[in-house]
């Protein structure tokens, strides 16, 4: 059954950011020093559930509500891997990528929005994750909600979204892939 899983990455003197904790052998994973690095897992012959990343970027320490969402989609059958307080656009892209996932969740409270959502999905497409749905929630004020959908965030979630909205939105999404 899915689950929720904490995101640890860890930087090794080679720079190469690695998993762990969560599901898989940490032995099947691969890395490479230098300039290009290289994570590699096997993938499953066919694909399970709706793979979740929910994270925190920049300096903003609340993280309920981001747990609240991480929680309800766990509970509706997504896998969902949180990376917890204090993220870097890097950090979050990076593990996107190495846990494979279909959809990244970002949350933010301090303000940040339009500086940390659109580098997550630079560095997301940057990374051949151009198929990689990026969804965001929090205190982010009416003007800027359109220049996010234009950099690449396909939708917001404000104070007061009900969980199953998300929920919701997440699944007929990926049904539409399916198509």
């Amino acid at each position: 059954m899915p689950g929720l899983r904490h995101y640890c990455g860890s930087s090794g003197s080679d720079g190469a950011v690695r998993r762990l904790s969560g599901l898989g052998d940490p032995s099947s994973f691969t890395a490479r020093s230098g300039k290009e690095r290289e994570v590699s897992t096997p993938k499953p012959p066919s694909r399970g559930p709706i793979r979740v990343l929910v994270a925190k970027p920049g300096l903003d320490g609340h993280d309920r509500g981001a747990k609240v969402v991480a929680a309800a989609l766990r509970d509706a059958g997504m896998e969902v891997v949180y990376t917890g307080l204090h993220q870097t656009p890097e950090m979050i892209a990076t593990a996107a990528v190495q846990e494979d996932v279909d959809v990244v969740g970002l949350s933010i409270l301090s303000g940040a929005h339009m500086t940390l959502f659109p580098r997550v999905r630079t560095l997301l497409v940057d990374a051949g994750r151009d198929d990689v749905l990026v969804i965001g929630g929090g205190i982010i004020p009416q003007e800027d909600i359109e220049r996010l959908h234009q950099e690449g965030v396909a939708k917001l979630f404000g104070p007061g979204t009900r969980t199953h909205e998300i929920v919701e939105f997440i699944r007929s999404w990926a049904e539409s892939r399916t198509r």
